[in-house]
């Protein structure tokens, strides 16, 4: 199983690939242009989170990767529905399912630190 940084990678290059897969029209390049930033961005963002200076700075990092998930996997959704890629239609239902996975992730690493936070003071 792949530590969390190699998922958020591995998640990034999948966003990526998907991005270069959608058709060139005003809608799709506006899905484009969002998700390279909020698809990349939570791999950037752990890497900054592992290096933060307190566990508030921390806390605050995964915050901002947990929102740039939350977005990435409601664009995801969209270009689903739109059916934009609808030949890697089982790739997509993955990266939807390692989006979900990835939310949870966070969500509860972002809660242990709050908790741990708490306790400290």
């Amino acid at each position: 199983m792949l530590n969390l940084e190699e998922r958020l990678i591995d998640y990034a290059v999948f966003i990526l690939d998907t991005v270069e897969a959608l058709p060139n029209d005003r809608g799709a390049n506006h899905l484009a242009s969002q998700l390279v930033r909020s698809g990349t961005g939570p791999a950037l963002l752990y890497g900054e989170a592992q290096g933060a200076e307190s566990r508030k700075d921390f806390i605050h990092k995964m915050k901002v990767a947990l929102k740039e998930l939350r977005e990435s996997f409601n664009c995801l959704k969209i270009i689903h529905r739109k059916k934009y890629i609808s030949h890697q239609e089982q790739k997509l239902l993955k990266a939807l399912q390692e989006s979900d996975e990835l939310i949870s992730i966070f969500v509860k690493s972002i809660g242990t630190a709050m908790k741990n936070l708490k306790a400290e003071a």
